[in-house]
């Protein structure tokens, strides 16, 4: 059996978990304060996610990077994947906050999406 010893982010007390896992399965978890502790550690073990944010590559816009987000989360094994896959994209075109740069992003059923507008190197929107 391994014990992981994990802080649960889920509400403002933090608390400080002590998972039992056994053939990757969260066997018991102590330490939580409230009902969100428990299920915090098992997603923690069992199935990670995060919302990934990083950058993407513009060309003819007025900046050079155009910050980008996942619009739901993406299991933390897949991230490095996520990355070489961001490091391929180009955006030529005004968008807007939120606007879909990639739909259902490497097949995951989320997008990738615009964390900021952006206009033509001219100044202009459209």
């Amino acid at each position: 059996m391994i014990i992981k010893h994990l802080t649960c982010i889920e509400c403002p007390k933090g608390c400080g978990l002590s998972v039992d896992i056994e053939n990757c399965k969260v066997v018991k978890v102590q330490g939580q304060r409230c009902p969100k502790g428990e299920k915090y550690a098992v997603a923690e073990v069992e199935n990670p996610v995060r919302i990934m944010t990083s950058a993407v590559l513009t060309r003819g816009l007025d900046i050079k990077m155009l910050p980008v987000r996942t619009n739901s989360p993406i299991p933390k094994s897949r991230i490095q994947e996520a990355m070489r896959e961001i490091k391929r994209i180009r955006v030529e075109r005004p968008v807007r906050t939120g606007e879909i740069i990639v739909k259902n992003f490497l097949g995951l059923g989320v997008d990738l999406v615009a964390a900021r507008d952006v206009k033509k190197g001219d100044g202009s929107i459209f």
